[in-house]
Order: C-alpha cells, then structure tokens, then sequence
C-alpha cells in the first residue's frame, strides 16, 4: 500500500484507538484504507412474492441489482438511480437491510429490500443479458451458494415472510 497523498510506501503502526493502521512517515499522517461503496438491491414484486434477479452478459450465475454510489451522492439516491438506468422501472419503496464487505472488489456492499413497481422491464442491455422473476426457493437456488448475493437474498426473504 502507498501513501494517496504522496506516493510513499505504508508501514504498518499502532494506532491508540484502531490497532494496526497503515502509516505514512513523509506525511507524519495514519493512511485508514479506502474502498468504494456500492448498493446491492434484493427486488421484489408489490405483492412480494417474488424476486427479480439479472444476469450480466457473459455471466452464468443470476445475482442481484447493484452499482456503485457516486461521489456526492446518497445510498438511497444510488438505488432508484441504477435500478431506473438498468430497468427502465422505478422504485416504488426501499428499506436498508444490511451490509457486507465485498473483499475481491475491495467494496463495501450496502443492501437495500427493493420494491419494484409493476410495468415492463426494458433491460440495459450493454450490461444486462435478462432479469427473471423468481419465486423464493428458486430465486434461492440461482444465485451462486455461500456468496453474499445469498446472505443478502436470505436476509431480505426472511424480512418478506414475517410481513
């Protein structure tokens, strides 16, 4: 890791309060590490029965919505902005879930329960092959095992059965 001010290689210190922190000695100055934060959204019907997943071009797996939060701009803002430029449909209510963090992609993953209005899907299709409705079980066994688009989908379907 280097300096993003400087350019001078890290040294790991300790930190009173954070333990090991990434230090710059030609700055005098803790590095905390960054990372992008992106949205993730589990996509659900009004009458919440089922799961809209996508499939990225040239991908197998089905995985849920998601894009990354722009400088300036809120969670919340992110996802009706990316489901609108990837569906052409709109957000009709959203609850933050959860978050994880995403470590091949250094992201922060901030997972919203969508409510999807009802009309026509018109994918993005320079980014997205299809988007299927899925019912729980089955939106289940779509996306890739113990990935977080799984921990994201148990967590939002729990939340769909207590209401």
């Amino acid at each position: 890791m280097y300096c993003p001010v400087c350019g001078e290689k890290l040294a790991l210190c300790v930190h009173d309060q954070e333990g090991l922190v990434p230090f710059c000695k030609h700055c005098e100055q803790f590095r905390f590490p960054q990372f992008a934060t992106a949205v993730s959204m589990v996509v659900t019907n009004r009458s919440k029965d089922k799961i809209l997943l996508a499939k990225h071009i040239g991908q197998d797996d089905f995985i849920l919505f998601a894009g990354y939060v722009k400088k300036g701009e809120t969670a919340e803002k992110t996802v009706t902005r990316e489901f609108r430029e990837e569906t052409k449909l709109n957000v009709v209510k959203y609850k933050y879930m959860s978050s994880r963090y995403h470590e091949p992609h250094n992201v922060l993953m901030l997972n919203f329960l969508v409510i999807a209005e009802n009309g026509e899907i018109s994918l993005d299709k320079n980014e997205l092959e299809s988007a299927v409705w899925f019912d729980f079980d089955k939106a289940l066994q779509a996306v890739r095992k113990d990935s977080d688009a799984e921990a994201f989908l148990k967590n939002a379907i729990n939340e769909l059965k207590k209401q």
